[in-house]
């Protein structure tokens, strides 16, 4: 990386994902208010991808103000079910009312990378993944949430695929790196065609 690189994260996932792919970083967690950023937007009519890519440029751009020589990346993932946004659960009671809509349908995850430097955009990228999950009975969905409450309680979906909510699904088209919340792919491209990668 000819440039310093900024994950604008606590994501660790995302951190782990750019680490094996050998990019050295720092985290900055960005301090911006997503849940009002989320209202205002939902009130304006935006569709779930520009809800993504909003949160995500938001990070990028607040971190970037403070750290204007570095790429700083901004990410964020949401779900969309049919035009429903959810957010990631706020109780295992919540996650159970979750999982019980996704169950049996499927649902769409979009994940938005946004890269700035000083206080500019440089790049962004939505990348979306079509997922199925099985009919689940009630049960089966309870017990799923008490035993992995501590890992999916971040998670959007209250799943995770790289663990045992693969299980859960059915179908999963698309890329997986987008479904951990971080379009690698597209981003490596990217910095390959700037020269960053040797």
């Amino acid at each position: 990386m000819q440039n310093p690189l900024i994950l604008a994260s606590t994501s660790t996932i995302r951190a782990e994902l750019l680490r094996r792919a050998g990019l050295p970083h720092e985290i900055v967690p960005a301090r911006v208010d997503e849940a009002a950023i989320r209202a205002a937007l939902e009130a304006e009519g935006a569709t779930p991808r520009d809800l993504a890519d909003a949160l995500a440029e938001a990070k990028a751009r607040r971190v970037s103000e403070r750290f204007p020589e570095p790429l700083v990346l901004g990410a964020d993932q949401v779900l969309d079910l049919g035009g429903k946004v959810l957010s990631k659960p706020a109780s295992p009671a919540d996650a159970v009312a979750q999982l019980t809509a996704l169950c049996g349908r499927s649902h769409r995850l979009l994940s938005a990378l946004v890269v700035y430097q000083g206080g500019s955009p440089l790049w962004r990228h939505v990348g979306q993944v079509r997922l199925t999950m099985h009919p689940l009975s009630n049960a089966q969905i309870e017990r799923y949430v008490a035993e992995h409450w501590d890992s999916i309680r971040h998670a959007v979906g209250c799943y995770k695929l790289e663990e045992h909510g693969v299980q859960l699904f059915s179908a999963v088209e698309g890329d997986y790196f987008t479904v951990l919340g971080l379009p690698l792919i597209e981003f490596l491209t990217w910095l390959r065609a700037r020269g960053e990668l040797a």
